[in-house]
């Protein structure tokens, strides 16, 4: 699987540094990126029965509930709501990290993270809330990056490369 995983963050990086080759080198990545997820569904499922098609089935309605969403109107990514978003996800990722270096200095971790007490409970609804608003984002730029043809991405990076 570490195998996998090398083979997926390499082929993830020519894909969005190399300009020319995108179109054959997408697939090959979206190819290596499923295999690596199909592996840890599949010890997982080993683990937990029936938690694999749980998670791809409700990956695939939360997918599909905020697309509607935003695409009727209902839910608009504006410069408020991208910048609450983005500092959500930049809090979740540094209380993380914090539990993460505790965890390797320290050997003490925030504990409430991994527990199933409501505040547990309660503390990672919020963080899949979270993911799951990125979406919007992810929807938003696509809308905007298409009509030029190209993502907002690429052209952050050949602005990084001038």
């Amino acid at each position: 699987m570490i195998g996998g995983a090398l083979a997926d963050s390499f082929s993830l990086l020519v894909t969005v540094f190399r300009t020319h080759g995108r179109r054959s080198t997408a697939p090959i990545y979206a190819l290596l990126e499923g295999l690596f997820l199909g592996g840890i569904s599949a010890v997982f499922e080993k683990s937990y029965p029936g938690i694999a098609v749980q998670a791809v089935g409700l990956t695939f309605a939360v997918l599909f509930v905020l697309l509607l969403a935003y695409k009727t109107g209902i839910v608009r990514a504006t410069r408020g709501f991208k910048l609450g978003v983005i500092a959500a996800t930049g809090a979740v990722m540094l209380v993380y990290a914090a539990n993460l270096i505790m965890g390797l200095f320290f050997h003490s971790q925030i504990s409430v993270l991994y527990s199933s007490s409501p505040l547990g409970i309660g503390i990672s609804v919020v963080v899949v809330i979270i993911a799951a608003l990125n979406l919007v984002l992810d929807f938003d730029m696509i809308e905007t990056g298409s009509p030029h043809g190209r993502s907002q991405i690429h052209g952050v990076v050949r602005r990084v490369r001038h």
